[in-house]
C-alpha cells in the first residue's frame, strides 16, 4: 500500500492511497461523500470487496473536506469534489497499473461524482457501484436535514461540523446538478445499495434513479441501517453484495 500526494488543476494536494494487486482483474477507483475521508468505515469495505477480488483500488481524500489533503470542508462543492474525481482519474492515467475500462465506487456525494463521470464518460467505466447516492440537488432539499433552508439561506451556512461551518453556496452549487436525465448512458452493471433508516438519500429517490438504468442493475436495502453505514453486521453485509456483484461480472 502506498500513500501519495498529488495536485489537482488548482495545484491543491490530493491524498491518495494506491493498494496494488499482483496480476490484477481490474482497477477500481473509491470516493467518499461530503465531509468524508478514504480512512472511513464504509469506504474501507467498498476497497476490501475489490481487493479480495484481486483489484488495485484506489482511495483517496477530495480537497475541501477532512482527510488529509488541501482546503476547508467550509467551501466544500459538488463541483470541486466532481474536479478532483476526474483529476485523480486523468494523473492515474500515466501510472504502470492503469486498467480502463476501470471500475468506479462512490459513497453519497461520491456516488454522484461516478456516475456523472460514467455519464460523461461511459466507455471508460466497466462498472459502476453509487452506494446510497445523492440524486440531484433538487432531491436533496426534499429531505429533512434542508428543511428550514431560508433560515441557512439567511445565515450563510447550512451545518456544523468538528466546528467547521458549511458554506449556503454548496447548495447553490448542487443545484446545478442531476443524475436522472441523462441516466440511460449508464448502460455498466449497477451496484445500488440503501440503508432502510436513510433519511438523507432514501429508497424512494434510489428508486428514481433504479427505474431509469438501462442495463444489468441491482438494488439492496440494508435493514436497520441509516445513511453512513457504520455497524459491523451492515459493513460486513455490505461487503458480501460486493463480492458476489463483483463476481458476477469478472
Amino acid at each position: 500500500m502506498k500513500t501519495l500526494s498529488i495536485k489537482n488543476r488548482k495545484g491543491e494536494k490530493i491524498a491518495v492511497i494506491v493498494e496494488e494487486n499482483e496480476n490484477p482483474k481490474g482497477l477500481v477507483f473509491v470516493m467518499h461523500g461530503l465531509g468524508g475521508f478514504k480512512e472511513q468505515p464504509h469506504v474501507k469495505t467498498f476497497a476490501k470487496a475489490f481487493l479480495d477480488s484481486k483489484f488495485t483500488v484506489i482511495r483517496f481524500d477530495t480537497t475541501n473536506t477532512f482527510g488529509e489533503s488541501d482546503g476547508s470542508y467550509a467551501n466544500a462543492t459538488f463541483t470541486n469534489y466532481y474536479e478532483d474525481l476526474e483529476d485523480m482519474i486523468a494523473w492515474a492515467e500515466t501510472q504502470t497499473w492503469y486498467q480502463e475500462p476501470f471500475w468506479l465506487s462512490g459513497h453519497s456525494l461520491g456516488g454522484m461524482c461516478t456516475s456523472l463521470y460514467s455519464q460523461k464518460y461511459p466507455k471508460k467505466v466497466r462498472a459502476l457501484a453509487p452506494i446510497a447516492t445523492t440524486i440531484s440537488g433538487e432531491l436533496l432539499l426534499k429531505t429533512p436535514e434542508y428543511a428550514n433552508t431560508e433560515e441557512m439561506k439567511e445565515r450563510g451556512w447550512i451545518k456544523e461540523r468538528r466546528g467547521i461551518k458549511l458554506k449556503w453556496s454548496h447548495i447553490e452549487d448542487r443545484a446545478k446538478y442531476n443524475i436522472l436525465p441523462e441516466a440511460d448512458k449508464l448502460t455498466m452493471p449497477v451496484l445500488m445499495i440503501v440503508g432502510e433508516l436513510d433519511d438523507g438519500s432514501p429508497l424512494k429517490h434510489q428508486q428514481l434513479l433504479f427505474d431509469k438504468l438501462p442495463g444489468k442493475k441491482e438494488l439492496h436495502i440494508i435493514k436497520g441501517a441509516p445513511h453512513t453505514f457504520k455497524d459491523r453486521k451492515h459493513l460486513q453485509e455490505i461487503k458480501e453484495i460486493f463480492l458476489k456483484w463483483i463476481s458476477s461480472i469478472t
